[in-house]
């Protein structure tokens, strides 16, 4: 369950003018919840990074906006990827196979980075391209029209990317524009002036994916597989571990994760990142010293800080039942 919307989320500027360019949310989820923006257009025009409010969420030369799923299940369970705009189908892929780019499969890639995907040209100039999609999802041909809204696939994994996502390039006149501020990709600062978004989502400086109990320290596979989450735990678990899944970290940031149970404080965990990390996760807990866990109620809370103040917060309550055969304890 998520706590609080993002402390410091920075408003965004109106819509262009009416009449011009927008665009719709491309995806079929809910942004802090079920998704989040992990990287922007990069707007530093050297060998740096940054995206259009001068943050961290972009790396060098990055061309669009990447929305993404937190976790591999939600991409299996399928999550619909929409035209952000009406206009013709200029060209598909839809047979790539869903898998983190590797050194191993990079010569199959090459020249494919934007994965099964689909072009569409909206007149004067405008184009849109959706890539990673799901192997087999994609849903339209080349030289069909379709309407803001209609369905052209699923998000997926395929081509170049560690993380399941859409990503959403959007071009003028074969040109780069980043619909957050599409005035300029050489220089950063907050709010734009304008923005291509006819809802302009909300910017989200980084925060919490979501989080979870197990018997052991997870391993980081699991954790973007969707599978680590073990609740609820047996009584007789050989350690009550809670961990967290989070994003757009910055180095100095802090990750507090606490328990409490049926007795009380549990857990009581900070820890300061010593890098930027796109992607990250911490877990703390304890070893079960004989006897069994507590029956009862148990809620761990994750917080992310910065600057000492909290970006985002994520909770998860499971119940421990009492042990099948107590008088064994």
């Amino acid at each position: 369950m998520r706590l609080a919307a993002l402390a410091i989320a920075i408003p965004l500027a109106a819509p262009a003018a009416a009449g011009g360019f927008l665009l719709q949310f491309p995806l079929d989820c809910t942004l802090g919840d079920s998704c989040h923006i992990q990287q922007f257009a990069d707007h530093d025009p050297g060998p740096g990074a940054t995206d259009f409010t001068c943050g961290a969420l972009s790396y060098d030369g990055h061309k669009g906006t990447d929305i993404a799923l937190p976790y591999l299940s939600d991409m299996q369970a399928g999550v619909l990827v929409r035209a952000a705009a009406g206009g013709v189908v200029l060209g598909t892929r839809n047979s790539m196979a869903d898998q983190y780019a590797t050194d191993a499969n990079a010569a199959e890639i090459d020249g494919k980075e934007c994965g099964n995907g689909v072009v569409l040209r909206h007149g004067n100039g405008w184009e849109t391209q959706y890539c990673h999609m799901k192997r087999g999802s994609v849903r339209v041909e080349s030289g069909m029209t379709v309407k803001p809204g209609d369905i052209l696939g699923e998000a997926g994994l395929s081509g170049k990317t560690q993380f399941p996502h859409l990503h959403l390039s959007v071009r003028k006149d074969g040109a780069v524009v980043d619909p957050f501020a599409p005035d300029s990709l050489d220089s950063c600062g907050g709010p734009a002036a304008r923005t291509l978004w006819a809802d302009p989502p909300a910017y989200q400086p980084g925060g919490l994916l979501g989080a979870g109990f197990s018997a052991a320290v997870p391993r980081y596979s699991a954790i973007k597989a969707g599978s680590a989450d073990a609740a609820p735990l047996a009584a007789d678990a050989p350690a009550f571990v809670f961990w967290a899944f989070a994003f757009g970290g910055l180095a100095g940031d802090q990750l507090d994760l606490t328990v409490t149970g049926p007795d009380g404080e549990l857990v009581s965990h900070r820890e300061e990142l010593d890098k930027n990390q796109a992607q990250f996760f911490r877990a703390a807990g304890r070893r079960l010293r004989g006897g069994h866990w507590p029956e009862g109620s148990y809620t761990g809370t994750a917080r992310l800080l910065r600057n000492g103040r909290q970006v985002d917060s994520f909770t998860r309550s499971m119940v421990i039942a009492p042990p099948e055969n107590p008088a064994s304890q």
